[in-house]
This record gives structure tokens, C-alpha cells and sequence, in this order.
């Protein structure tokens, strides 16, 4: 409550001393009933309660016109909400008012224009929208881009003299000429594919819209054929199903080139992937429901949706998303099953969580490979190795081609097999990993760490966590590995350098903890040692049999809690 109040007393003082906040016509027209929804409309906003923050704006919308930052707080709002279509209506409204003049305004009626196919008006708004992103480079790039579609659109050509945004600009070009038809659309596909920097995955599944929409479909099946289950993205899953399934059209159902809403549908997608690779999950949101908004039989996308609401456990709203994926929509509606799993283990417990996922499981009649591959990962990350063994080995008999899956299953098998205590099978999975993949730093790493704790073939794991090392220097966990060796061998200024290393790159992480206050105290730095053992003690991820270990240490000491080291 007190909270509460302080906030309260913070808006007031920012709604009439702040600068942005002054520029009010009159307050006669407030009263204190609308100021304390406005007020608990933005903390709302703040607290990530979007639902919350738009009854508070509908319910004090009287201050629209006499407040200017409200038309804009307001159309966010509902953008959120997914209620485009009543922002851009509002914005309607108030577009003579001053209040009207802001970027996303201005591109939400560009937008409803393209959606109405009112190319030159859409092109109008948006020179309006150019003078309100030139202090923010993704909006200038969003903005310059949409030029070059609108282009195409009207003109039916690509526009000749355009500005590069490297990655953004390659993408929109391959679509632009996708919507051209034009001859070159399948070497600007293959490119993109082919980029050695960035994974254009997703991409595949245009690529085979265009080529079923023209009728190539022999093209696409040889494509589809390269493609495993087990590897793949869950959208190229579905694609990959359908061709498989002699059901090709029901891709362009979903989308396709010569729809123009559809392209920008992909674009405003492509910007929201951005802001949520930055964990800007609000701006996120809401070039999502944009996207919705142009394609929304594109329901496909809205799996970011749900994993934007997960990540800040907004769980109730991202199970009524999941509520969109059917089941005709094989391979989403088993991400819908898996989501759904993974809230209620956060919500309830492990045990429901895996009644609900093995419940659904078996009322699939053919599980394929990569929903095989789900739930024994699901298994094995609820502790349930056996289980996971079980699936891991059934998969290794269908999947006998493929030697990078088959060096990922027994990597997965192996370690199972070793957090039940079966070393024996466990080495022999690991070994053969690294036979077929002998430059995989995790294997060596999971095999090298093993041999540690088991206190054998320590020059050997040695060697293989500084090949593992090399490989990937930046990673914690192998960082977290090499120090630990160190340790052992009792190298302790060169585990200190390692270890100190590795809580940098993964401060709470609690064996990475747990192992750094362990060299502190071989290094005589106790005070430090107790530090960062206390730490762990804080740390919810910290297993109970850790926190007794380190309970005595920080009575006792290292020795008398390591047998003696």
C-alpha cells in the first residue's frame, strides 16, 4: 500500500511539474476520480498488466483531448491488447488535434490504408510518418523500407535507388520480388539460406508458398526431402507435414507472395523478432499484433506472442493465445500441449505437469520424430532419465542417416544415463558422440565434467575441456569446467583466473558460485569464499543437497565438506 501511495504522489509531481506532462489545455475538466484511473493506467502499464492498464483508460477517456501524452499511452494500449482496429479508429478521431502526432499514429494509418489496398494514401501518411523517426534508427529503417514496398505495390517494379539496412533489406527485397514473380526470387531464397551469419530458416516455408503457388511443387518436395523433423523449426515442421502429407496447398492458406498484406505482415513480424531478440517484449507485442492485424490468418506467429507472455509469466494471457493453435495445426498444437505443460509445472507442480504432457501423448496415434524428441527432452529436463532414455532409444532406431542427429541423441541418451549413475553406458554414448562429431565443445565439456566429478581420466578431461575451451571460450559452463579441472589438480591461481570467468559470464548460476567461493578459501581469501557461498544459499536454482554441502562450509570450512580436499 505504502508502495502504492509513493507512486501515486510520483505521477502527480510528474504530471505537473514535468515538461512533457504540462502541456495541458485546462485542468477545470479534470477531476481527481480521472486522474487516479490515468495515474493507475500507467502503473498498470509499468507492472506489465496491459489488460488492467486499458480499463483504466477506457474508463477516464475524457482526458484525451486536454492531455497529450494520453492519446498515445491509450493507442498502445489497445495495440496490445490486440484491439488495432479501435487505435486506429480513435486516432481517426483526433487527427486534427495535436495530440495525433506521433510515429505510431502516423503508421498505424499507413497500415490501414495498405489493408484497404489504398497504396497512394498509405505512401502520403508515411512521409507524414518520416518526420517522427529520425531519432530512432529502427523506425527510420521501418519507414524507408515501407517505402520500397508501397513502390512495388503501385508501380510493380522494384524501386531502383533505395537504402541498405543490411539483413532487413535483403529479406524485403526476396519478398518484394517473390511478389513480383520475377525470375531471380528463387537465388535471392537460395541466398538467404546460404548466409553463413545468420540462420534464415524460417524463410524455407515462403520459399515453398512460392514455389506451390506456381505449381513447382516436384521443387518442393525435393527441398522438403533435405529437411528432418528433429532440427528444424516448428514452422518448417508444419510446412514439411503438409507436403509430406500430399496436402501442399494448405501452405498458401496461410500465406502467400502475391498477397501484399501478407508481405508486410512478415515485415512487421520481422521487426517484432527483433525487439524481442532485445527482450523489448512490449514493443515486441506490439508489432506482433500489427502483424495479426494485416495477416491474421497467420495464427503461426502468434507462438512469439505466447513466448513473450511466458517469459514475463504472464501466464494467463499466453494460455489463451495457446487456445488458437487447433489441432489441425499437428505440429503447433503440440507446442500449445508443451507450453501448456511448462505453465502449469510453474504454476502447480512437476507432477501435474507430466500427467497433463504424457495424458496428451498418448492420444497421438503416430508420434513423429520430432514430437518423439520433445518429450524426451521434456523427460529428461523433469528428471525422469529412465523415461528419456526410453525415447532417446527409440529414436536412435528410426533416425540411421543422419550423423549429426545421431550425434545429438546419444549426447542427450549419454547424459542421461549419467545423472542415474550409469557410467558404463553413459561413456559409451558420450565416446560415440564425439566419434561422429569429435569438435563438439558440449560433448567434451558433459564428458570431460563427468570424468571429474568421478575423479577419473583427469589429464585426459583435462585436454578435452582445453580443446572445449578453444572452441568456445565465451561459453560459462565449459569456462565453469576448465576451472573446476584446474582445481582439482590442485592449479589453483590458474582455476581462480577460470572460475572468477565463469561468474562474470553467469553470476547466478549456483555451482559456478559454489565453485568460485571453493577457490577463494584454497587461496586464503575466506571473507570472499563465505561471500559467494552465502550467494548460493539465496539462489533458488541451488539443489538441497548443495545448500547442506554448503551450510557447512560456512560453519566448518572446505575441508570437512569435500572428504578431506
Amino acid at each position: 500500500m505504502y508502495l502504492k501511495i509513493i507512486k501515486y504522489i510520483f505521477f502527480i509531481l510528474l504530471f505537473y511539474q514535468s515538461p512533457l506532462y504540462s502541456n495541458i489545455s485546462t485542468f477545470n475538466n479534470f477531476n481527481s476520480k480521472n486522474l487516479s484511473k490515468y495515474f493507475s493506467a500507467i502503473i498498470a502499464i509499468e507492472n506489465n498488466n496491459n489488460t488492467e492498464a486499458l480499463d483504466f483508460f477506457n474508463s477516464s477517456k475524457i482526458l484525451i483531448k486536454n492531455h497529450n501524452p494520453y492519446l498515445k499511452k491509450y493507442v498502445y494500449s489497445l495495440v496490445l491488447e490486440n484491439k488495432v482496429r479501435d487505435a486506429i479508429n480513435i486516432i481517426k478521431k483526433n487527427k486534427d488535434e495535436e495530440n495525433s502526432n506521433f510515429f505510431d499514429a502516423k503508421l498505424l494509418i499507413v497500415l490501414d490504408n495498405l489493408k484497404k489496398d489504398k497504396f497512394e494514401k498509405a505512401y502520403i501518411h508515411l512521409m507524414e510518418a518520416e518526420d517522427f523517426s529520425q531519432n530512432d534508427r529502427l523506425n527510420s529503417a521501418i519507414i524507408e523500407i515501407l517505402k520500397q514496398y508501397i513502390y512495388v505495390f503501385k508501380e510493380k517494379e522494384l524501386l531502383k535507388d533505395k537504402k541498405n539496412f543490411g539483413r532487413l533489406s535483403l529479406i524485403s527485397e526476396t519478398f518484394q520480388r517473390c511478389y513480383l514473380n520475377d525470375n531471380s526470387t528463387s537465388t535471392f531464397f537460395n541466398d538467404l539460406f546460404s548466409s553463413p551469419s545468420e540462420d534464415y530458416t524460417r524463410y524455407v516455408y515462403f520459399y515453398l508458398s512460392y514455389l506451390i503457388e506456381n505449381d513447382r511443387y516436384d521443387e518442393a518436395k525435393k527441398v522438403v526431402k533435405k529437411i528432418n523433423y528433429i532440427n528444424t523449426t516448428l514452422l518448417l515442421s508444419q510446412g514439411k507435414s503438409w507436403i509430406d502429407n500430399e496436402k501442399p496447398r494448405k501452405i498458401n492458406e496461410f500465406f502467400s507472395c502475391r498477397n501484399h498484406n501478407d508481405l508486410i505482415s512478415e515485415f512487421l513480424f520481422l521487426v517484432s523478432n527483433l525487439y524481442s531478440s532485445q527482450d523489448n517484449f512490449k514493443k515486441s507485442n506490439f508489432y506482433l499484433n500489427l502483424s495479426n492485424y494485416l495477416n491474421p490468418k497467420f495464427v503461426f506467429n502468434l507462438s512469439l506472442v505466447v513466448e513473450n507472455r511466458y517469459l514475463n509469466n504472464e501466464f494467463k494471457e499466453a494460455k489463451k493465445i495457446l487456445k488458437k493453435f487447433k489441432k489441425e495445426h499437428d505440429f503447433y498444437y503440440w507446442y500449445r500441449i508443451k507450453k501448456e505443460a511448462n505453465i502449469i509445472l510453474k504454476q502447480r507442480n512437476k507432477t501435474e505437469a507430466l500427467n497433463y504432457i504424457t495424458s496428451e501423448f498418448e492420444k497421438i496415434e503416430k508420434p513423429n520424430e520430432k514430437i518423439l524428441f520433445d518429450i524426451a527432452n521434456f523427460y529428461r529436463n523433469m528428471k525422469e532419465y529412465e523415461k528419456a532414455i526410453e525415447f532417446y532409444s527409440e529414436l536412435l532406431n528410426l533416425i540411421k542417416n543422419d550423423p549429426d542427429i545421431k550425434s545429438e541423441l546419444l549426447y542427450r541418451r549419454g547424459g542421461s544415463y549419467e545423472r542415474i549413475g550409469d557410467y558404463k553406458n553413459a561413456d559409451i554414448d558420450l565416446l560415440n558422440s564425439l566419434e561422429i562429431n569429435p569438435d563438439d565443445a558440449y560433448v567434451l565439456n558433459y564428458l570431460a565434467y563427468s570424468w571429474l566429478e568421478r575423479n577419473y581420466n583427469i589429464e585426459k578431461a583435462i585436454q578435452m575441456l582445453e580443446k572445449a575451451y578453444a572452441l568456445s571460450e565465451d561459453d560459462p559452463y565449459i569456462t565453469d569446467s576448465i576451472g573446476w579441472a584446474y582445481f582439482l589438480i590442485n592449479d589453483f591461481l590458474k582455476a581462480e583466473q577460470y572460475l572468477k570467468r565463469a561468474v562474470e559470464l553467469m553470476p547466478e548460476d549456483p555451482i559456478v558460485n559454489d565453485h568460485y567461493g571453493d577457490i577463494l578459501w584454497k587461496l586464503d581469501r575466506k571473507i570472499q569464499a563465505r561471500y559467494f557461498w552465502k550467494n548460493v544459499l539465496a539462489m533458488e536454482d541451488a539443489e538441497e543437497e548443495m545448500l547442506k554441502k554448503i551450510n557447512v562450509k560456512m560453519i566448518n570450512g572446505l575441508k570437512d565438506s569435500r572428504n578431506g580436499i
